[in-house]
């Protein structure tokens, strides 16, 4: 047995065409002629996606429409668990070959659809393109014969012409040229998340105090000195460290304790560590706490007091009524009105 496929991969390296390298992979390309996808180097090589990425988004593009590729869906039909296909799924609909879009039915109810494509660069640049129809062949007359066709030898590129129309039917209507400020047609897939070619935003700044002491400056600098202590990797040059002490300064001022800020700046480190200045300035920059809020800011706010108008008793009746004064109430007040205005 080992002969035989000693034998088949000898004869399969003799058709090779060309030298064979001295070092290096050596491609047998076998031509598939059934079950098979075509994979854009665009993908496979990707010089940012992950390798579970590429696999996962080769196992996407091989699936037919239709088939769910949920996360639990792909962790049932790959070797990989939930949290790697979760981050790869991420890193595709990161640079667009997956996106989730919600979509609205005729009943009202919104449902999200998964779309994958196989070139979303080029889908970007250059927008949908309606496939080309094969021209439909001139109608004869009946009486007429049908001559033979001959073998095309070249591309025909002039459009085709318009088919006279059959006896005894009306002419079709003539159509109308498309006008020359046409807009293009809407993309129908536009990735949410930007290329990676888009410009990204510029960082933002390292945070500063909003008054620095030189009390400030000097914890600051002996609290970035001393990380290399509790974590080897974040060893800083002074430059780094004068670079970085407003960022521990802004935390120190916003009443943060030290061995919170050694905890948020060594924990849960990369490896390897190749930039560890680059990612001090992040974390102080991104994680920065709320200033502390002051003892007003911390009390329940007070109640709008109701003003309840107090009950008084009519002189002349004797009847409760409500007013701010005492005197007489609503009826007895009419009564008096109407007797003033009889007696005048």
């Amino acid at each position: 047995m080992d002969t035989q496929q000693n034998t088949a991969l000898t004869r399969a390296l003799a058709e090779v065409p060309g030298p064979l390298p001295t070092s290096g992979v050596i491609h047998i390309a076998i031509p598939h002629t059934d079950r098979f996808t075509v994979v854009g180097n665009h993908l496979a090589q990707h010089p940012d996606l992950s390798c579970t990425a590429v696999g996962i988004a080769v196992r996407i593009q091989s699936l037919p429409q239709g088939i769910e590729i949920g996360i639990k869906a792909l962790a049932a039909r790959c070797r990989e668990g939930e949290k790697r296909i979760a981050a790869a799924l991420r890193e595709l609909e990161a640079f667009g070959y997956l996106q989730r879009i919600r979509d609205r039915l005729p009943s009202g109810r919104f449902i999200t659809r998964t779309v994958f494509c196989n070139q979303p660069t080029a889908l970007v640049r250059s927008g949908p393109t309606a496939p080309q129809q094969p021209a439909a062949p001139a109608r004869r007359p009946a009486q007429a014969p049908v001559p033979t066709p001959a073998p095309a030898t070249a591309p025909v590129t002039a459009p085709a012409p318009t088919p006279p129309p059959e006896p005894d039917m009306p002419a079709p209507p003539p159509v109308p040229p498309p006008p020359l400020n046409a807009a293009p047609p809407a993309p129908l897939f536009v990735p949410l998340v930007p290329p990676p070619t888009a410009p990204k935003p510029p960082p933002a700044p390292l945070p500063q105090p909003d008054e620095p002491t030189p009390e400030l400056d000097r914890a600051a600098t002996a609290l970035l000195s001393d990380l290399r202590r509790h974590a080897p990797q974040l060893t800083l040059s002074e430059t780094d460290i004068r670079h970085l002490v407003p960022g521990v300064a802004a935390w120190l001022e916003r009443a943060t304790h030290p061995d919170t800020i050694r905890r948020t700046l060594t924990t849960d480190l990369p490896h390897p560590l190749r930039h560890p200045a680059k990612l001090l300035k992040h974390r102080l920059t991104a994680l920065l706490p709320p200033p502390l809020p002051g003892a007003h800011d911390l009390t329940a706010p007070a109640r709008p007091r109701i003003t309840v108008t107090p009950f008084q008793t009519c002189d002349d009746c004797d009847r409760a009524f409500r007013s701010p004064t005492p005197g007489h109430c609503r009826d007895c007040r009419e009564h008096r009105s109407e007797a003033t205005r009889t007696a005048a």
